[in-house]
């Protein structure tokens, strides 16, 4: 069997059982197996498949056909030009999360090559902390997640990228490593004024509870719930969020939040209830409110 073969088999195989994007996933599952580009593979259409390769990319095949997302058979993704490990405990970097680092350099302007602070709240695979790191380089920077798991991924993606040394991974929820809460839980305290950040970005949870019998398949059966749910709402996470930042932002410093569906006018508001100034709502390619920003009084 020859690549052409191969690849157009796939792909029915796929449309047969309503894979999304069908095409695209039989090519990057062929890539990967044959460790070629694609330049490679449109230029040797007639190149034979061996048959350990035949039988493991079918393999992949099937599992895809079953509701495995490429990413997790291939173990990558990119995100901000950048190639990033993926596994079943982190977020598979989405296209649309580019935003939060676009919006971030924009809002940063000049300073961007200033010695800065920057936190990255559930960091996941390390995404954002990571391109961030890449594009500020006198950045310190600060990933925290809730899961010891997805930090290891993290950590191993800064080091795959360069940039370890200047990222520094904490185990909490939120900021809480950096606050200090009061008895009635209503304020919280920065523990070190001096070390207020610049920059705080965040794609938190946003998809509300009720919404995930909606989810696609390869989202609500192989992707963390932890990174996925907020509550009933989906909104649950940024009212905690905008409050942590109030406290923890340098006069001037920039807070950037990703934005789920339909929720924009509730993060503005909540924004706008804080000494935060300058609020603005970003959309995507495709005209949706994708991301939040704002600037600390």
């Amino acid at each position: 069997m020859n690549i052409r073969t191969a690849l157009r088999e796939a792909i029915v195989r796929l449309e047969s059982e309503g894979v999304p994007s069908a095409p695209l996933a039989a090519e990057l599952l062929l890539l990967h197996v044959v460790g070629r580009d694609r330049t490679w593979l449109y230029a040797h259409p007639e190149a034979p498949l061996a048959s350990d390769d035949w039988q493991r990319y079918f393999a992949l095949v099937a599992r895809r056909a079953a509701g495995t997302p490429v990413q997790h058979l291939t173990g990558h993704q990119e995100f901000w030009g950048l190639e990033f490990e993926v596994t079943p405990d982190v977020l598979i970097p989405r296209p649309e999360t580019e935003h939060v680092v676009e919006v971030a350099l924009e809002r940063l302007g000049a300073r961007g090559s200033e010695t800065l602070r920057v936190a990255d709240v559930g960091t996941g695979s390390g995404c954002l902390a990571v391109a961030l790191a890449c594009e500020l380089p006198r950045a310190r920077v600060f990933a925290t997640d809730v899961s010891a798991a997805a930090l290891a991924v993290a950590r191993r993606n800064a080091a795959r990228h360069g940039v370890a040394a200047r990222i520094e991974f904490l185990e909490c929820n939120l900021l809480d490593a950096f606050l200090r809460e009061d008895a009635s839980r209503e304020r919280t305290t920065n523990l070190a004024a001096d070390l207020a950040f610049d920059l705080i970005v965040s794609n938190p949870p946003y998809v509300a509870l009720a919404d995930a019998a909606s989810l696609p398949r390869e989202v609500r059966e192989h992707e963390p719930g932890i990174a996925l749910f907020a509550g009933n709402s989906g909104l649950d996470v940024y009212g905690p969020l905008a409050r942590q930042a109030e406290e923890l932002l340098a006069p001037g410093g920039v807070l950037v939040l990703e934005l789920g569906y339909n929720s924009a006018e509730h993060v503005r508001e909540l924004l706008s209830a804080r000494a935060l100034r300058d609020i603005e709502i970003t959309n995507d390619l495709a005209g949706i409110a994708r991301v939040a920003s704002a600037i600390r009084k």
